[in-house]
């Protein structure tokens, strides 16, 4: 299992791309790491408020894929270079000033991966 160490994960988030939706959020992501894949999108989670993979979309590369159609056996691919968005609804979470936000996804080579970062509203 490959180990990729918070500082380098940290920077797939797009610092300032938080954006408060009527009754969700989005963010926007884009691969800075290598060719790569996700395989699952376990939650997202935005100032303490969970988005399980049924509330999350991602969008990349003209496809919509529902958090749930991403698995081991759908994964995407993200390459190098690859921006997405992902689109959280079902719930206010966004709020002014500064916001924690947790993604959890899955990669086949490094299994769960953590994105922590804070951004401004």
């Amino acid at each position: 299992m490959v180990v990729v160490p918070e500082f380098l994960i940290k920077r797939i988030y797009q610092k300032g791309s938080l954006k408060k939706l009527e009754n969700g959020a989005s963010v926007n992501l884009k691969n800075v790491l290598g060719p790569g894949f996700i395989s699952g999108f376990n939650s997202v989670t935005i100032n303490g408020v969970v988005f399980e993979a049924k509330d999350v979309k991602f969008i990349t590369n003209g496809q919509e894929l529902l958090g749930t159609e991403v698995s081991e056996e759908n994964p995407v691919a993200f390459r190098l270079g690859q921006a997405g968005t992902l689109v959280m609804s079902g719930q206010d979470c966004v709020v002014e000033g500064t916001n924690k936000i947790v993604i959890e996804a899955m990669n086949p080579e490094a299994g769960k991966v953590v994105l922590n970062v804070e951004d401004i509203v």
